[in-house]
């Protein structure tokens, strides 16, 4: 099951069912919470969406006028993952941020405090290990460094293949 956040009053239920010769994609369109509307869609083997349940979402809301279109275009910019970019643009900024632990920290722990500050203030959902205060600075600092490297990896391989892509 998967939820799709249309606005801030409608939220799409997505989920996918086994039929006897294939399977089906059942979303229900919710309105502050009370079902609106529901729709399916049946397959024999696959789908050819560009997305998961990209044909139900585009039924149901083909359904409700309501909904305005500049919303609906929204909506499928984040669903398909149009938006991937905004989130790149967003890690690389947090990445170079905390990346500047190691100039502004005089000390392994002021280096991996300021890290740690500014990866949770950039990624409100980072989760960090259970152990993680037992971990020493310097462990602390090399597995926020692999981070911040991680991050920025994305934009490194795509900028290579942009300059392939001209050359």
């Amino acid at each position: 099951m998967q939820e799709f956040k249309v606005d801030k009053h409608n939220t799409i239920v997505a989920e996918s069912e086994n039929t006897r010769s294939g399977f089906r994609h059942v979303v229900i369109l919710m309105r502050d919470g009370h079902e609106v509307d529901r729709t399916k869609v049946t397959y024999i083997n696959r789908t050819w969406e560009s997305f998961p349940f990209e044909t139900a979402l585009q039924k149901i809301l083909g359904k409700h006028p309501e909904i305005s279109p500049k919303t609906k275009s929204k909506f499928f910019d984040r669903a398909s993952g149009r938006h991937h970019e905004e989130v790149e643009s967003q890690f690389r900024t947090t990445a170079a941020v905390a990346s500047l632990g190691n100039l502004f920290g005089k000390t392994e722990k002021e280096k991996a405090d300021w890290k740690t500050r500014m990866l949770k203030a950039g990624i409100p959902e980072l989760m960090l290990p259970e152990d993680w205060e037992q971990l020493s600075d310097k462990d602390k600092n090399a597995r926020l460094d692999k981070i911040i490297e991680m991050m920025g990896k994305t934009h490194e391989a795509k900028k290579k293949k942009n300059l392939e892509d001209v050359s």
